[in-house]
């Protein structure tokens, strides 16, 4: 059907269906319609002649209005709100929109017995990123101390062992800096599509059990990828070790003290948290209050895999075998062992191009510092099996 010119409105409108405007080339005809209407339909509105020109900014001046109230509409829902909009209405929920974190890493500092470093930078080779030390750094007697360097710029800036090399501030009895591990790497600005799911997590933490809704309110916090929980509801401790009417939380990932603040924020009270992790969380009115949860500890495993090599097997296939049996621990997660049937699977590709050429005869694992055996790896609630590539060894007949 046709459009009819002039339209009835050239505002937008909210109808059922949402909120609605002409667009910008409907508005513009429509002013022309309406010119013509006035003055004749033998007046000339051209883009080339003045009063077309000015229908034209008319025109444009109308659809910018209308944007704008569909965008100010739009805000109103989490779920087509954008930037500063979107930020208001999770405030409803209970959240906000994560800031960026810095990447932290932990610099050995070398110098003479007494230096007192102020202020100092330290950066890599390339000096792309500068990475402040502590504003007091004192050289104790052994001569070299570990403190923590923030990056100066905020995201995920890595640093990797031994790059953070470069003294930017000399200091006089500064000899040297090295960083043994890897950065810590922080976190942009939370983006708008992560922030619309955390808050579509949180409407619904209210209709879970009270466990749950702890769970829920870790697990949509930035940076954590597992939550594993724990209940004692008797009048003793459990076989995990879990006092009496405690809850403990196994989490993987995130900043300690927002899991903290979590928990808190969803536990009943009087409930006790059972972790090595402790975290003082002070309330509305200034109260201290201690919750403790646990990072679960990396337990290193290794594999044997005995195989008898058929036609078409090569290095290659051999490379996968490990990669997949490796990829499998490192999936279980907290809490779970290491069950040596269940590795069968994955030695063999989960049946995928190339196992055929290939038997598997026999599987052992242990913890890296134990002795190969024939019996699953038990892991604790609070402990995470790992494996490395290079811990699986393939022994081929």
């Amino acid at each position: 059907m046709a459009t009819t010119f002039p339209l009835p409105t050239l505002a937008a409108e909210v109808s059922a269906t949402g909120i609605v405007a002409p667009p910008y080339s409907d508005i513009y005809q429509s002013l022309q319609a309406s010119f013509q209407g006035i003055y004749g339909s033998d007046a000339y509105i051209a883009p080339d002649s003045q009063d077309g020109q000015l229908l034209a900014i008319f025109a444009k001046a109308q659809s910018d209005s209308n944007r704008a109230t569909i965008a100010a509409y739009n805000n109103y829902s989490p779920a087509t709100s954008q930037g500063v909009g979107l930020s208001n209405q999770v405030k409803i929920n209970g959240i906000a929109r994560a800031s960026a974190s810095n990447s932290q890493a932990l610099v050995l500092v070398v110098g003479q017995i007494g230096t007192q470093i102020n202020d100092g930078r330290v950066s890599d080779v390339d000096g792309a990123h500068q990475w402040a030390l502590p504003a007091l750094v004192t050289i104790p007697p052994a001569g070299e101390i570990l403190v923590t360097a923030t990056c100066l710029t905020p995201g995920a800036i890595e640093a990797d062992i031994g790059t953070l090399d470069q003294i930017v501030t000399p200091t006089l009895g500064w000899q040297s800096v090295s960083n043994p591990d890897a950065a810590s790497e922080g976190a942009p600005v939370e983006v708008d599509a992560v922030l619309r799911q955390r808050q579509a997590t949180s409407v619904a933490l209210p209709s879970r059990t009270v466990l749950a809704g702890i769970v829920g309110a870790v697990a949509a916090l930035p940076g954590v990828t597992e939550v594993v929980a724990y209940e004692n509801d008797t009048n003793a401790p459990d076989a995990n070790g879990l006092p009496e009417h405690s809850i403990a939380m196994v989490v993987q990932g995130g900043v300690a003290a927002d899991i903290a603040e979590a928990i808190y924020l969803k536990k009943t009270p009087g409930a006790y948290t059972y972790g090595t992790v402790e975290e003082v969380v002070v309330d509305a009115y200034g109260i201290e209050n201690t919750i403790r949860f646990f990072i679960p500890d990396p337990i290193a495993v290794k594999a044997e895999i005995t195989i008898k090599a058929l036609s078409g097997y090569s290095s290659v296939i051999g490379d996968q075998i490990k990669v997949a049996v490796a990829a499998y621990i490192n999936a279980l997660g907290s809490g779970k062992k290491v069950d040596i049937g269940r590795l069968y699977l994955p030695s063999q590709l989960y049946g995928a191009a190339g196992f055929e050429s290939f038997e598997v005869n026999l599987i052992r694992i242990a913890k890296v510092a134990d002795a190969f055996g024939t019996v699953d790896v038990p892991i604790a609630f609070d402990e995470r099996a790992t494996c490395d590539v290079s811990a699986v060894t393939l022994l081929v007949t």
